[in-house]
């Protein structure tokens, strides 16, 4: 393959990660946000093992490593494209946005940091056993998130974002009401029976 066709791969790619969650996307609320996460990135998991493997047994071409790249992604970006936003759900809606910023930040910082440090050192040797290996790390490391999603996913689908978290105004109101609930049962235990009239208990 020519550097100047190098584009058209991307592009194939690049094609790829769109159709994932827009074609994907409406199985979340379906199927569920639970098996979806977590099938999606055992798949794409599961799938850049085998890519790993194909690779350094030398079966692949660049036409067909890009094909198997496609498959894999057209899986993994549906996953990730929503699993940072369904995590946000679990929090009151008056903190979602901060939480969905949050674990943005917190994702693409650890894979912005860790992953050129670490892959870049083992695909530039050159070696087909080391850029097999940085597939394999990548593949485990999507399996352990599909596990995870499994076990800790919250079941959203087809649910308002209020029934899955509670408003953070609502619960205030609802202790206000309670504790007004108290302080009127308290004052009424206070004042007692009301007082009989004198000479109510006389006989006609």
């Amino acid at each position: 393959m020519g550097a100047d066709k190098t584009g058209y791969f991307f592009a194939i790619v690049a094609v790829a990660n769109f159709l994932g969650p827009l074609l994907l996307g409406t199985l979340f609320d379906t199927l569920g946000r639970k098996p979806m996460i977590s099938g999606t990135y055992l798949i794409a998991g599961a799938l850049l093992l085998g890519t790993a493997w194909l690779f350094d047994q030398g079966h692949l071409s660049a036409l067909t490593l890009t094909l198997c790249w496609v498959i894999v992604l057209f899986f993994a970006s549906a996953g990730a494209s929503s699993a940072y936003l369904t995590v946000s759900e679990v929090f009151p809606m008056e903190t979602r946005a901060l939480a969905i910023a949050f674990f943005y930040a917190i994702g693409t910082a650890a894979g912005g940091i860790s992953g050129p440090l670490l892959f870049a050192n083992l695909i530039k040797t050159g070696e087909v056993g080391d850029t097999a290996l940085a597939f394999a790390i990548g593949a485990a490391l999507m399996i352990a998130a599909g596990l995870v999603a499994s076990v800790l996913g919250v079941k959203a689908e087809q649910k308002s974002l209020e029934d899955i978290a509670t408003p953070l105004t609502a619960e205030e109101a609802d202790e206000e009401a309670g504790d007004e609930t108290k302080a009127s049962g308290h004052e009424s235990s206070r004042s007692g029976p009301a007082p009989t009239p004198a000479g109510s208990d006389r006989r006609g």
